[in-house]
């Protein structure tokens, strides 16, 4: 029966905290992504009748250190944060003055706390970091030890089952980032990629620091590696100076890419970014971009489901499904699956043979089968 608290949380509040304050009295809580950890500090002194709370700077080495270590009362699937930070300073993104360089945790202290997941029932972690495949820290060798090192550390986790990474930037996949994709098979053959744009005058005006045909050589070189890994991405339509051509370029990346998924938004001006001072593209031509480009993407996602009718998956069951008995996982592509006569197996890993596609899911019937015995290649 309290009153409702209002907050304001991100990139950037972190940015314009004060002046939020003053064009909103109303406001009671602004909150960084350094300081989420702190909410509950924050709510206590709200209540106790303060003035807005504005928590916006914070060491991220000293978050670390007071993330609170997970309780046993939790799901099959769980994110850990590896990585904060991000030294790419693309000219559309305000993370780098928000979030700051790039600071990645000490393995050892990962570790423990990915085994301490497992044990309370964890199955699939998710590695989290602003620019995760950036991830490099000192190893008991003393030797400097990236992405790659740690996924083979967390794999030989008894008990995890699954192990995925996001986001990434593709300057930083690095030969031995990519090799672990065709080693390690607990690592999900399912790689969120963003390219933003398939345009290089775009790319360059973004400082993404990379081509089209980069992209183009790093999606080849993953599916040579792992011939059954999917690729998703982010892409920004109508950032200052797009043109029609521009923007071809970029249905014709994702025309020749084929992704399995994707998110999409229009350019928006972020404060105290390069491309904020730049001249803006008309709102109606940014709608009708990004109406075009998410058909594209939503027929590919469609055509993506569509090819795994018939094939056996290894589907971690999370949830009770709408129906009864049924439940929903997760497939390795990240798909929800939805399997009837499941609800007892919810946090568990079973086979699924894909029997329907839909839109933004899929439908399957449980296989009986030992699951240790089938191949990686989850089709038959």
């Amino acid at each position: 029966g309290g009153r409702m608290l209002i907050a304001v949380a991100g990139c950037v509040a972190q940015a314009e905290g004060a002046q939020i304050v003053a064009r909103q009295p109303a406001v009671d809580m602004i909150v960084g992504p350094q300081s989420y950890h702190r909410l509950p500090e924050m709510i206590a002194r709200v209540t106790r009748g303060s003035d807005a709370v504005l928590e916006t700077d914070f060491p991220v080495e000293e978050k670390f250190d007071l993330l609170p270590m997970e309780g046993s009362a939790r799901g099959a699937s769980a994110f850990l944060t590896v990585q904060e930070g991000c030294d790419k300073f693309c000219t559309f993104c305000v993370v780098p003055y928000t979030r700051g360089a790039e600071f990645s945790r000490p393995l050892a202290d990962i570790k423990k706390e990915a085994r301490h997941l497992v044990h309370s029932g964890v199955r699939e972690i998710t590695l989290l970091g602003q620019n995760v495949n950036a991830y490099h820290a000192e190893g008991p060798d003393g030797k400097d030890r990236g992405l790659a090192h740690l996924i083979r550390v967390l794999a030989a986790i008894d008990g995890l089952e699954r192990i995925r990474y996001t986001t990434s930037h593709p300057r930083d996949m690095d030969d031995e980032l990519i090799a672990v994709h065709g080693e390690i098979e607990k690592l999900m053959p399912y790689l969120h990629l963003p390219v933003q744009s398939g345009s290089d005058r775009i790319l360059a005006a973004m400082n993404r620091r990379h081509t089209r045909e980069d992209y183009f050589a790093l999606g080849e070189r993953m599916r040579a590696t792992r011939a059954d890994i999917a690729l998703s991405s982010d892409f920004i339509v109508g950032f200052p100076g797009e043109t029609d051509k521009d923007f071809e370029d970029t249905m014709e990346l994702i025309r020749q890419v084929a992704f399995a998924g994707a998110f999409s938004f229009k350019y928006s001006p972020r404060p105290g970014t390069p491309a904020s001072a730049e001249r803006q593209l008309p709102e109606d031509v940014k709608n009708a971009r990004l109406q075009q480009l998410q058909a594209l993407l939503f027929e590919q996602q469609n055509a993506f489901n569509k090819s795994c009718e018939g094939k056996i998956f290894p589907v971690l069951f999370e949830k009770a499904g709408r129906k009864e008995g049924q439940a929903v996982g997760r497939s390795p592509y990240l798909q929800p699956v939805h399997a009837d006569g499941a609800r007892p197996l919810i946090g568990e890993l079973h086979l699924v043979r894909i029997v329907a596609a839909l839109p933004n899911s899929l439908k399957g019937v449980l296989v009986e089968a030992d699951i240790a015995s089938q191949s990686r290649e989850f089709a038959h």
